[in-house]
């Protein structure tokens, strides 16, 4: 059954730094796609990155330049790097892998931003 574990979240105040992990295992090492969302209280969950077994990245327009995705294909874990952050990221971050048609999700890890 595959298992995906995020770990990284904390609190952090604004203009810091946090480097998130989602960890796979289960069975699958190629997922196409692997991704991270985060849902902020009384919001809908909203997409922030996603990277595909090749490389390729993709970003909400609200985090391009301070938020880094990336993966080791090796390691079957991706990573969020959050530079500068913002009130305004405070949320919930979830992980997802896709694989064909079956979508995976962590439990999330909470990052909240506050002085």
């Amino acid at each position: 059954q595959v298992q995906l574990v995020e770990s990284g979240g904390g609190l952090v105040q604004p203009g810091g730094s946090l480097r998130l992990s989602c960890a796979a295992s289960g069975g699958i090492f190629n997922f196409h796609a692997m991704g991270w969302y985060r849902q902020a209280p009384g919001k809908q969950r909203e997409l922030v990155a996603t990277i595909t077994s090749g490389g390729y990245t993709n970003y909400a327009d609200s985090v391009k330049g301070r938020f880094t995705i990336s993966r080791d294909n090796v390691k079957n874990t991706v990573y969020l790097q959050m530079n500068n952050l913002n009130p305004e990221d405070t949320a919930v971050y979830y992980c997802k892998a896709q694989y064909y048609a079956m979508a995976y999700w962590g439990k999330g890890t909470l990052v909240t931003v506050s002085s």
